[in-house]
């Protein structure tokens, strides 16, 4: 019951939710992260670093940079509750917004902008 409730208190958070609702879109920078929610660094990291001791990120650095995606399946509970999120946030109005700032801003993104 306590990682299930781990799960659960990690999605408890606007901003963790916004943050896997853009990983669902693949995996990211912490730059990319912190241009589309325009908020700084410490406070995406910190989130972030929530999510990953809840198990639903994994991250890599690259360079001095930090790239995070969605942790790999590890089991049916965790699943089934990564399916609703996939199916529901990027169509919440706070989600659709993000998802479009995402895309635009990595129109506009030079190649080598995170290295």
């Amino acid at each position: 019951m306590e990682s299930i409730a781990r799960l659960f208190k990690a999605l408890a958070e606007p901003v963790r939710l916004r943050i896997l609702s853009l990983l669902l879109d693949g995996e990211r920078c912490v730059c990319d992260l912190m241009a589309v929610l325009d908020l700084p660094q410490s406070t995406i990291s910190r989130h972030l670093a929530y999510l990953k001791n809840a198990g639903w990120v994994a991250g890599e650095r690259r360079g001095v940079w930090m790239y995070y995606r969605l942790a790999e399946k590890s089991d049916e509970f965790r699943e089934g509750l990564r399916q609703i999120l996939a199916a529901d946030l990027p169509r919440t109005g706070q989600g659709a917004a993000d998802l479009h700032r995402l895309r635009s801003y990595l129109m506009h993104k030079k190649e080598d902008a995170c290295r």
